[in-house]
């Protein structure tokens, strides 16, 4: 179980716009919503990297942090992260910074404070490899690519 996630506010105007903690939405959210530290104005189709406000340090190999879209600001008004996913090691103590993108067709404005993203923690498995030069088993599949499986 993951314990003890240790969390830097950059400021304490930040840790006001977080009310001191971070801390899920509801009592069921799995993510923990991530605010932005300034106005922006993203013009269509274009990204910007933007302070959420926070420092992590997870400190245990077998979890890391991943950050997500908000759905409901990327159905309606096109802002999703522009490296879509972000992972956030064990190791990592800097910023969490965020690639904010607008895939609409329209300039959009986001507002010091405002939720654009969530962050998640999950389990790592950190498997042993052994290379070989054959597979012990062949599979009805086998090498085949996009769209081998026959299911529509």
């Amino acid at each position: 179980m993951l314990k003890n996630v240790q969390v830097k506010f950059s400021s304490e105007e930040a840790k006001e716009l977080y009310n001191g903690v971070l801390s899920p939405s509801t009592s069921f959210s799995a993510g923990i919503d991530l605010r932005i530290m300034e106005d922006i104005t993203l013009q269509p189709n274009s990204t910007c990297f933007v302070s959420s406000g926070i420092s992590i340090f997870i400190n245990n190999r077998n979890y890391c942090a991943k950050v997500f879209p908000r759905s409901g600001l990327g159905h309606k008004s096109g802002i999703v992260l522009g490296n879509l996913t972000g992972i956030i090691d064990a190791d990592y103590q800097g910023e969490v910074k965020l690639s904010l993108w607008n895939r609409s067709n329209e300039v959009r404005e986001l507002k010091k404070g405002d939720r654009v993203c969530q962050m998640i923690f999950e389990h790592v498995v950190h498997p042993n490899f052994k290379v070989v030069d054959e597979f012990d088993n062949t599979t009805e599949r086998g090498d085949g690519g996009f769209g081998s499986s026959g299911k529509k």
